[in-house]
């Protein structure tokens, strides 16, 4: 679950960068929209799937923490990256009994 929810982060994080950093500059400053409408669409996938294996991983993997860090690390840019380090730290990991 961890290799999932690493991948699919570093996918959204850079969908998001790239929304912000390309996209954005070429529909204000080009007059170009529709990279916006693509990266838009794809980055708004990518974070749905991310935040439902967040949901997923939590009480089977993880604790509720990593679900609210998580969010908040895929709203904030390059967010998913720090917490992809938090994430292989094991910091969020549930006891083992």
């Amino acid at each position: 679950m961890k290799q999932w929810v690493a991948l699919v982060g570093y996918l959204e994080g850079f969908s998001f960068l790239t929304l912000m950093f390309y996209a954005m500059p070429m529909k204000y400053f080009a007059g170009e929209p529709e990279m916006v409408s693509l990266f838009g669409s794809l980055h708004g996938f990518l974070f749905v799937v991310y935040i439902g294996l967040l949901f997923i991983g939590v009480g089977k993997h993880w604790s509720l923490t990593a679900l609210i860090h998580g969010f908040i690390a895929a709203v904030v840019p390059a967010g998913p990256f720090l917490f992809e380090g938090l994430m292989a730290s094991g910091e969020y990991d549930l006891p083992k009994i």
